[in-house]
């Protein structure tokens, strides 16, 4: 079969191969709540990770989990720093680097370890934050240039120059369903000010933080608008990064969050929604109390839903049944312990929550360097074999 080639306004080519085709109408119909020809599959991967299945599974240097596998949608970040910049090395040794980024977090990374340490901020003290002024969220340079950006350059990995994010984006299109991405306010201050300090000028400075996360959701829904129509036609969906939550339950209150936080991501999710495109939310931690604020808001799934803090995909498609879609849950610490009976049965009842669409298989967060490579391609191989319609979960089939 032939390529399909369209082109967008700005005359980019939009080529895409047949396979890709595919792959968006499987994952329209999951999230549409239809049952396409089997469950979509994909995940996020740690560098850690990607080492060690290529070396278990003999494969070579430049192999990818996306491509090797045919996975069926992969997530793009652009430069979300409120200043665009290059780091500021502050110190540099073969193990172990430590910058100054765009959002003025220094952040330690020792190549050794999967995550870096953030260990103090610019702006440390809530009039610093009052007064931070930031470069424009329409600044072209978050789009269509390459150079250094914490969420994209300092993670699992440690990545500086990164490519400008227009051209990631049509180098994975003609394979897979490309999403964008942006943070909200949630996620912005993490980085920004660090968790706790977030979480205290809360308790102690309620209505001035409040006005500073009006103003970053401003700031950060019109990035997003900014970053759709860089892409003019080019994306298939949207991500919005949002972490509220911990184990237990939200780092702050849940009236506070439905203050607050809320109207942003609903604008977000608005503006996404105008340009025709699913939205799924990321949010980690346990988010049960606000749950149902996301399906009224009209994120369209959600994602990690992590097992490890108390989300269960079957108990919320019994509770919510198909007014959202259900991204994740499979519990990595079951995937990490390698035993295949227990991973089967993890696999098989997770698959469940496929029932008449609204699912797509992933992890309850991200594969770390704890999984082995054997061990994921089991999981993909058994999410191919029992995740086609009708399902075919036998004894581990429930009602919902």
């Amino acid at each position: 079969m032939s390529m399909f080639d369209t082109v967008g306004k700005s005359g980019r080519s939009t080529e895409r191969s047949p396979g890709a085709l595919r792959k968006l109408e499987r994952l329209n119909q999951a999230l549409r709540h239809e049952e396409p020809d089997r469950v979509p599959i994909s995940d996020f991967f740690w560098g850690s990770f990607v080492r060690r299945w290529r070396r278990e599974l003999g494969l070579g240097a430049d192999a990818n989990p996306y491509y090797h596998y045919d996975l069926d949608w992969i997530v793009t970040v652009p430069n979300m720093d409120p200043w665009i910049r290059p780091f500021e090395t502050l110190k540099e040794t073969p193990e172990e680097v430590v910058v100054k980024t765009g959002f003025g977090a220094v952040i330690h990374k020792h190549f050794e370890f999967p995550m870096p340490e953030m260990r103090s901020w610019e702006i440390d003290t809530i009039e610093k934050l009052e007064r931070a002024e930031f470069d424009s969220p329409r600044d072209r340079r978050r789009f269509f240039s390459a150079g250094d950006n914490q969420i994209a350059g300092v993670g699992d990995g440690f990545e500086r120059n990164s490519p400008p994010w227009l051209r990631t984006v049509e180098s994975l299109r003609p394979d897979f369903p490309v999403y964008g991405s942006m943070i909200e306010a949630s996620e912005c201050l993490t980085r920004l000010i660090g968790q706790t300090n977030a979480m205290l000028w809360m308790g102690e400075y309620p209505e001035r933080m409040g006005a500073v996360i009006n103003r970053l959701g401003v700031y950060y829904v019109e990035m997003a608008r900014a970053e759709l129509e860089a892409a003019d036609g080019l994306l298939d969906g949207f991500v919005i990064w949002g972490d509220v939550a911990y184990k237990k339950s939200t780092f702050m209150s849940p009236a506070y969050w439905r203050q607050y936080f809320k109207p942003w991501v609903a604008k977000m999710v608005e503006a996404v929604h105008e340009h025709g495109l699913p939205v799924i939310y990321h949010g980690c931690g346990n988010v049960n109390a606000i749950f149902a604020d996301f399906i009224e808001i009209g994120v369209d799934a959600y994602n990690p839903l992590e097992a490890k803090a108390g989300m269960n995909v079957l108990d919320l498609r019994r509770r919510y049944g198909h007014r959202i879609a259900f991204c994740g849950n499979s519990d990595i610490r079951v995937w990490e312990t390698g035993d295949r009976d227990a991973i089967r049965f993890e696999v098989l009842r997770k698959l469940n929550a496929a029932q008449g669409g609204g699912y797509i298989f992933q992890s309850d967060h991200s594969v770390s360097g704890a999984v082995s490579g054997r061990t994921y391609d089991y999981i993909v191989n058994l999410v191919r074999e029992h995740g086609r319609y009708p399902l075919n979960l036998g004894d581990s089939a429930e009602s919902l």
